[in-house]
């Protein structure tokens, strides 16, 4: 009889053990790309094979037409997206060096011309959000994007133009205006995680009476991080600049794919020789 309740012991035992793991929590869903490092977000490339299609300006409404970067394989599956404007009297090409080097980190980039190249800062707002809708909606690589993960980018009166597309359109995940230059001085209604980029030396949208009073006037309960360029001028952003990709891929990263891996590159506030000021609403939502 104890023999059989033993057997009986054993066997039960044995089925425990047998018994398959609880699986583990799923990882970030909208995670894309290995662990980074900071020798991975200030390489010139990411760790995704790219292609680039031109958009005609006559194809599209709402904007100017531009170029499109985007990760060629689809097995992470998809990605977000930004729409980065250029500044007064500039086209892309001003902007086009972001294009690949942020796609190669995993998102879809459409570097826009505007419908003039004096457009105000509200018309490229608008003008950038009329890029992510085509790119969504109607655009060749659409399949390929998560619409419900956008953010906008833009140099000068572009960077003006994003917080106008931020205050127009809450949903999106993360903003980039990079040295802004806008009329309006308040955006205290602005919710959109943004990251501000000054330059100490801008004479054209000096950092005292634009990029420092946006990132002040920017909710304190809001994800804000205002980055000043060290001895640097109004057009940094517009040439290829390790310090701008650095902060740009991160912020991008932490917001769109919600990607806490990220959190070690603007937590606690950076610091460096490129850097003359960070501040900082960290730690992050």
């Amino acid at each position: 009889m104890f023999s059989k309740f033993l057997a009986a012991t054993v066997l039960a035992g044995a089925l425990v053990t047998a018994s398959p793991a609880a699986p583990a929590l799923a990882a970030n869903p909208y995670e894309r790309g290995p662990a980074p490092t900071t020798s991975t977000i200030e390489a010139s490339r990411g760790s995704f094979a790219i292609s680039q299609t031109t958009v005609a300006r006559s194809s599209v409404s709402g904007f100017g037409g531009g170029t499109i970067y985007y990760p060629t394989s689809t097995t992470a599956g998809t990605f977000g997206a930004v729409a980065i404007s250029p500044g007064f009297t500039a086209s892309q090409s001003s902007v086009s060096w972001l294009g690949p080097r942020l796609a190669s980190q995993g998102f879809v980039i459409i570097t826009i011309d505007t419908l003039s190249t004096l457009d105000q800062p509200a018309s490229r707002g608008t003008q950038l959000l009329a890029a992510l809708d085509y790119l969504t909606r109607t655009s060749s690589i659409r399949t390929r994007i998560d619409a419900s993960r956008l953010g906008v980018m833009g140099h000068s009166m572009g960077g003006g133009g994003s917080l106008s597309a931020s205050v127009s359109r809450p949903s999106l995940q993360a903003a980039i205006p990079m040295t802004p230059w806008h009329g309006t001085k308040s955006w205290s209604s602005d919710r959109v995680p943004t990251l501000i980029i000054g330059a100490e030396n801008d004479s054209t949208a000096p950092v005292s009476s634009h990029a420092e009073p946006f990132y002040t006037s920017l909710p304190s309960t809001a994800d804000k991080a205002y980055l000043e360029l060290n001895n640097a001028s109004h057009s940094a952003p517009t040439s290829t600049n390790v310090t701008v990709a650095k902060y740009s891929i991160s912020w991008l990263k932490r917001f769109i794919d919600d990607d806490t891996r990220y959190d070690q590159f603007l937590c606690p506030n950076p610091s460096g020789s490129a850097i003359q000021e960070w501040r900082s609403t960290c730690p992050y939502s």
